[in-house]
C-alpha cells in the first residue's frame, strides 16, 4: 500500500521560521482546509496545537467540527452562517449577511484586488450596516492578496487598499476586531508584521513559492510518500511494459510494482517524460490506478519527498501534489 510520513521536526521548524516573521506564535493561524492541504486534518491539527498554535482555517463546519477542542478560534471560510462561541464565517457577499443567524461571529472579508470572494469597496458601507442590522458581531476584517508570490507593485497596491478598508469600518463605529490580509508568501517576504493574524497554509507544510530575488526563508517539507511493493519480474531487453507498452526495456532488468496510481490521487504524468521518484528511480511507463512501476526491488520505494520539486517534474504546483493526494491513504508521524 501507500503511506505518507509526517516529519514534526521540519513542521515545527516551519512554524518557527514564521514566528520570527510575526513576533509571536500567538499571531498564527494554521489553514488546515483540504485535509490540511493533504497532511491529514486531525494530524496536522494536534501537532500545531501541541507547539502552540491556538487559531485554526479551515473550509466549512464539518472540517471545523473534527479539530475544534484543539483551538481557541476557528474561522470558516465558506459555509452557512451560524452562532457558535468558537467558530467564526467568512462574509464573501452581501446575501452571507442576510441569511447569517443573528449574533453569529463573522469576519468580512474585503476584495481589494483579487475579484474572487468578499465585499466590494463600493458596498463595503451597505455590508456594515446589514452586519449592524442583523446583529451579526464583527470580530474580523480581512483580504486575500492575488500576486504575494510574485515580484511587482500588485502587493503593495492591494495593502493600501485594505489601509483605507480598516480606516472605514473604523470610521463605522466597530471596535477590537482582528485585522489580517497575509497568507503564507505575503509573511515570508515582509519585513514588518503589524496585524493581528496570519493565515499560514502552504508555507507551514514546507514550501516556498517566492522567486529568488526575495529572501530565501528555509523550510523544510512535511510530507513524503512512499509505496510498498506488490510484485517483481524480469523484463527482456525489447520487451514492452504497462499500458500501451511505452516503456521499452533497452537491456534486461528487474523490476517491481509498487502500491501507488492515480486512484490514490498520484499524477498520471506523462510516460515519455517519465518522473523520477525522491531515491532517483524514474517510474517505467504509464501510471496505473493503483499501481506504478520501477526498476527496483526495494520493499518500500519513496516516491516523493519534496512536493515542490515533484510539482516541477509534473507541471504543476506543490498544493496541486499534496492536496490530490487521497485522504485513505496511511499517515504516520516521524
Amino acid at each position: 500500500m501507500a503511506f505518507i510520513t509526517i516529519n514534526k521536526q521540519n513542521f515545527y521548524h516551519n512554524l518557527n521560521q514564521i514566528a520570527l516573521k510575526t513576533g509571536s506564535i500567538e499571531k498564527i493561524a494554521i489553514v488546515l482546509k483540504d485535509n490540511a492541504y493533504g497532511h491529514g486534518l486531525e494530524l496536522i491539527g494536534t501537532l500545531a496545537a501541541e507547539f502552540g498554535i491556538k487559531h485554526a482555517v479551515v473550509r466549512k463546519t464539518t472540517e471545523a467540527a473534527l479539530i475544534k477542542p484543539l483551538f481557541e478560534t476557528v474561522l470558516i471560510l465558506g459555509d452557512k452562517i451560524v452562532k457558535d462561541e468558537k467558530y467564526s464565517y467568512t462574509i464573501n457577499s452581501l446575501e452571507d449577511i442576510k441569511n447569517a443567524q443573528k449574533g453569529a461571529k463573522v469576519e468580512l472579508k474585503v476584495d481589494t484586488g483579487m475579484h474572487r470572494n468578499g465585499i466590494a469597496l463600493d458596498a463595503l458601507d451597505e455590508a456594515l450596516d446589514l452586519i449592524q442590522k442583523n446583529e451579526l458581531e464583527l470580530v474580523g476584517v480581512m483580504t486575500h492578496f492575488r500576486s504575494a508570490d510574485e515580484l511587482g507593485s500588485e502587493l503593495f497596491w492591494q495593502q493600501k487598499q485594505f489601509e483605507t478598508v480598516k480606516k472605514r469600518v473604523q470610521e463605522a463605529g466597530f471596535t477590537g476586531m482582528r485585522v489580517h490580509s497575509h497568507n503564507s508568501a505575503a509573511i515570508l517576504r515582509t519585513k514588518h508584521f503589524d496585524e493581528d493574524l496570519v493565515r499560514v497554509g502552504i508555507g507551514a507544510y514546507g514550501y516556498n513559492e517566492l522567486p529568488d530575488v526575495f529572501d530565501q526563508i528555509e523550510l523544510r517539507p512535511v510530507m513524503a510518500l512512499h509505496a510498498t511493493r506488490v510484485s517483481s519480474r524480469v523484463v527482456k531487453a525489447g520487451e514492452r511494459l504497462g499500458y500501451g507498452g511505452e516503456y521499452i526495456a533497452e537491456n534486461e532488468v528487474r523490476v517491481s510494482t509498487y502500491y501507488l496510481g492515480y486512484g490514490d490521487g498520484w499524477c498520471r504524468g506523462d510516460a515519455k517524460n517519465p518522473y523520477i521518484t525522491g531515491e532517483g528511480l524514474p517510474i517505467l511507463g504509464r501510471v496505473s490506478m493503483d499501481f506504478i512501476t520501477i526498476a527496483s526491488e526495494k520493499e518500500e520505494v519513496c516516491v516523493m519527498n519534496d512536493a515542490q520539486a515533484a510539482a516541477k517534474q509534473l507541471g504543476t504546483i506543490s498544493y496541486e501534489i499534496t492536496t490530490a493526494l487521497s485522504s485513505d491513504i496511511p499517515k504516520e508521524v516521524i
